[in-house]
Parts: C-alpha cells; sequence; structure tokens
C-alpha cells in the first residue's frame, strides 16, 4: 500500500518518502542522518527500506544529511548533472548516479520536470508506485511553468510549495534584496500562486494536496491552509469530500503517513 511520509518541511530541513513500508525512496535528505532515521522510524519506517535518494537541488536545506545516510546505507543518489557538479567533493562520497529520463527503482517508476529556483539544475518529481499511484512533488520554484503544470496533473497526491505570504514578506524583517529574491521567478511560490491552481489540479484528477515548504518568517500553516482552502471552495468544491488537505509539518514528530 502506498504511502507518503513527509519527514521535514521547510527552511531549516525537507524531506519526504514515498512508497510502501518495506520499501520506497526519499526526496531530498535536507537534516541529519540521524533525525532522518528517528523520523522514518517514527513513521513506521526502517532506514533500510530507502532504496535510492531522489535530489531537486543542491541547496543545504535539502541535501545536509544526504552524504552521511547515503554512505551508511549504501543507496543510490539520483540528481541532474548540474545538481551533481553543484554538490562538488561531497558526490565522491556515495554512489551518485545521473537522473534519467524514466527510472525505476524496483517497483517505483520516476520521472522528473524542470523548476525555476536560483540553483544549478533544479527539478521536481513524479512517483509511479507499485500499486498504480502518482505522487508528485514540486518545491522551491518561483512560477508555476508549463513543464511544472505537467509534472503535476492527473497525480493521486500533489506537493506544492506555498512558501509566503505576499504582505507578510513584503512587510517582514528580510532586508529588501531577499525579499526581491523570494519574490522572483527563481525564488518561492506563494500561497497565493499555490492556492490559485489547486482547482486545475483538483479538476484533472487530484483528490489530495499537501503544502510544502513554508517559510517560518513569512507564513503560518493556518494562513497557507486558509488561502488554499478559499480558493478550492470558491472553485465549487467541498472539502473532505472533493478533496484533503494539509500542510506539511516541519517536523512529522506525530509519525503521521499519508495512506493513498
Amino acid at each position: 500500500m502506498a504511502r507518503v511520509c513527509p519527514l521535514f518541511s521547510g527552511s531549516t530541513g525537507n524531506s519526504y518518502y514515498i512508497g510502501s513500508k518495506s520499501a520506497g525512496v526519499l526526496i531530498d535528505a535536507g537534516r541529519s542522518a540521524r533525525q532522518m532515521e528517528g523520523m522514518l522510524k517514527l513513521c513506521g519506517i526502517d532506514p533500510l527500506a530507502v532504496h535510492a535518494i531522489l535530489v531537486t537541488h543542491e541547496h543545504s536545506d535539502h541535501v545536509s544529511g544526504l552524504r552521511v545516510f547515503a554512505k551508511k546505507y549504501g543507496v543510490p543518489v539520483f540528481c541532474t548533472p548540474g545538481t551533481l557538479s553543484a554538490l562538488g567533493t561531497a558526490a565522491a562520497e556515495f554512489e551518485a548516479r545521473p537522473l534519467c529520463a524514466e527510472l525505476t527503482i524496483g517497483d517505483i517508476a520516476i520521472t522528473h520536470f524542470p523548476v525555476s529556483h536560483d540553483c544549478a539544475q533544479p527539478v521536481g518529481y513524479r512517483i509511479h508506485t507499485a500499486d498504480g499511484r502518482v505522487v508528485a512533488l514540486a518545491t522551491d520554484l518561483g512560477f508555476l511553468s508549463d513543464e511544472v503544470k505537467a509534472g503535476l496533473l492527473e497525480a493521486d497526491l500533489v506537493v506544492l510549495e506555498s512558501n509566503h505570504d505576499i504582505d507578510m514578506l513584503r512587510f517582514g524583517p528580510y532586508p529588501y534584496p531577499l525579499k526581491q529574491r523570494v519574490l522572483s521567478d527563481r525564488g518561492h511560490l506563494s500561497n497565493a500562486a499555490c492556492a490559485a491552481f489547486l482547482p486545475e489540479l483538483l479538476r484533472a484528477g487530484t483528490r489530495r494536496f499537501v503544502l510544502g515548504h513554508l517559510s517560518h518568517q513569512n507564513n503560518t500553516p493556518e494562513l497557507a491552509l486558509q488561502t488554499s482552502l478559499a480558493s478550492l471552495v470558491q472553485a465549487g468544491f467541498v472539502p473532505e469530500v472533493d478533496f484533503l488537505l494539509e500542510a506539511a509539518p516541519v517536523e512529522n514528530r506525530a509519525g503521521k503517513s499519508i495512506i493513498l
């Protein structure tokens, strides 16, 4: 039975487990190996069930535990050539493999799509699980390109960035250059931009939504959820009937798995 476990989400670290209880993949490894081990076990997943790590991009909140975890468990790491180059000498310490157009890890089929962010060659992922479910993830992106939309449409569950409230960011404590970076097409997706796309995803068949990579400084889970909920309800959909919506926790201390 397919499951999605949001282990960590946000500027302090990102990692998601997708697969069955006995075999799956990690998307990103943005906390220490020890923290990821502990969170996997809390979610009922043996770390040995991780058969590969898929990296979205090289920023530290997505790869800080990558080297140690990959070495300890001997799992291959897949990323784009640009990300691999950006990882530098650290990539020599684990089994690093370039992403191909279609990748198979056991019974899991994986494709990827480009996203816009201020790093070397970032991607989002579309995961086809062994029991026929589809999970798509796109975080750390400045805008929703046609490639991103195509990568997300018709998935059973979508993890989509809802990083910031625009007013909180504009009037918040960030220095002006950082505000401009976040708001740019190579920055992060706002609550409003995320929310505006959810009805289109729902019409295409997605029923479960997870809001990811929320900013600690410029957002709250309540505000992100309220914005997306309002967009879906205004489009005529009924919560808990037509769709399920939640925000990924900073740390999944409840050990929650989303069963598909």
